[in-house]
């Protein structure tokens, strides 16, 4: 954007010549879309790494490569992960316009996804990558525990997607942990958050895309229903669970019996009630959040400059932040900004049930899940909790097997 001169140049007679800009300008256009094709070769690497040759040492050079570049070259800045409030305010705001090259950050990992499972989680993520990198032991989570950390990333999702649709602000890119680490600077506050989720990742398998990805959350869905899945071996699997004890991120779900055998008549009144159950939660869900949509629309600046105003005019304030100031100074009237502030609250409500409703039905799903027990004769992978990290592929003796025989690569 050309700079505009706030005051008339001055007329010299001397015959004075401004002098020309001789420095270079950086391409950013340039190196966005160096991100963008580097973003399909490598997760076109992995998904060759993983579905096909099932070898884990490709995953591994592509997080370090994506650690460096992508993480502290880039500032991490491919960012597919804030790229979702984007998307979601051009949805509802035409006056918006959403950057291609952003549409394609959020576009290219769930396409991939769709193929091939989460092989952008595997190591093209800077974030995911750096987490693979630094964890050494594997401590297992209870399920209760992992259940209920387990909705937060679905949480972070709804409310980002809220204000972001609000225009009120990306809070993905405001509360990110790693951009500090990166450039080495920030907040303090996140940066030590950050520090604290790397520790956490030394013992237990990538806290931050467990635990509060919103992308990871998105991604998890289109995983559910991807067209190659991740396959441990193609051979028949011996139940010897090394590899669920391997999986940093608890992705494997062992052998169950289901021992107790209902009648129709009972699982039919128990699919009714689960039926019942589900419609129920949204209701609840999307009365909750409306009813905190006053509190939550103090995140938009409008809303919190009225109260900074009404306040002011109630107790007259000797030195008046920057905000009254400029409110004062654009001669603005209250009246005015009240009524801005109704329309945007007006839509913090309608916007507020529809994400209350959203969570409810999350909920109501993982209740559901957590009490429908499917017989498996095996260890078999959870596609949507698995980020193709490739773990479990060198723990199979199965594998080792193969490796022997010389049918298989050679293990990392």
């Amino acid at each position: 954007m050309s700079a505009q001169n706030r005051f008339p140049k001055p007329d010299f007679e001397s015959g004075y010549q401004y002098p020309v800009n001789i420095f270079d300008i950086p391409n950013e256009p340039l190196w966005v879309w160096i991100d963008i094709t580097l973003l399909v070769l490598l997760m076109g690497f992995v998904a060759w790494a993983v579905i096909k040759r099932r070898v884990r040492w490709p995953v591994i050079a592509v997080s370090f490569f994506s650690v460096v570049y992508f993480g502290f070259f880039r500032n991490g800045c491919v960012c597919s992960i804030g790229s979702v409030q984007n998307v979601a305010l051009a949805l509802v705001d035409s006056s918006y316009n959403i950057s291609f090259t952003v549409l394609l950050m959020f576009i290219l990992p769930i396409v991939f996804t769709l193929l091939f499972g989460r092989v952008f989680c595997a190591g093209v993520c800077p974030f995911g990558a750096l987490q693979e990198l630094v964890n050494v032991k594997n401590f297992r989570l209870s399920k209760t525990i992992t259940t209920v950390l387990g909705l937060i990333p679905w949480i972070y999702l709804t409310l980002a997607v809220l204000f972001a649709v609000t225009n009120s602000a990306f809070i993905i890119c405001r509360f990110d942990p790693f951009v500090g680490i990166f450039r080495f600077g920030g907040d303090v506050g996140l940066i030590l958050f950050g520090v604290l989720l790397l520790v956490a990742s030394v013992f237990t398998g990538r806290p931050f895309c467990r635990f509060i990805c919103p992308y990871g959350a998105l991604l998890s869905l289109f995983a559910r229903v991807s067209i190659r899945r991740t396959q441990i071996t193609k051979q028949e699997c011996i139940n010897c669970e090394l590899c669920h004890n391997a999986c940093p991120v608890d992705a494997i779900l062992p052998p169950y019996d289901n021992k107790v055998k209902e009648n129709r008549s009972a699982g039919v009144r128990r699919i009714l009630i689960y039926l019942l159950i589900l419609p129920l939660m949204a209701v609840t869900g999307g009365m909750t959040v409306r009813m905190l949509s006053e509190p939550l629309s103090r995140v938009h600046k409008a809303v919190r400059l009225l109260e900074m105003v009404l306040e002011n005019e109630e107790t007259p304030q000797d030195v008046q932040s920057l905000e009254l100031q400029a409110f004062y100074g654009e001669e603005r009237t209250i009246e005015s900004l009240t009524e801005q502030v109704a329309l945007i609250q007006q839509k913090f409500r309608s916007y507020s049930t529809i994400a209350g409703v959203f969570l409810g039905i999350v909920f109501g799903l993982t209740l559901i899940g957590l009490s429908i027990k499917r017989t498996r004769k095996q260890y078999e992978i959870n596609d949507a909790q698995c980020v193709n990290c490739a773990r479990c592929f060198s723990y199979c003796p199965q594998n080792l097997n193969r490796v022997e025989t010389g049918h298989a690569p050679s293990l990392p």
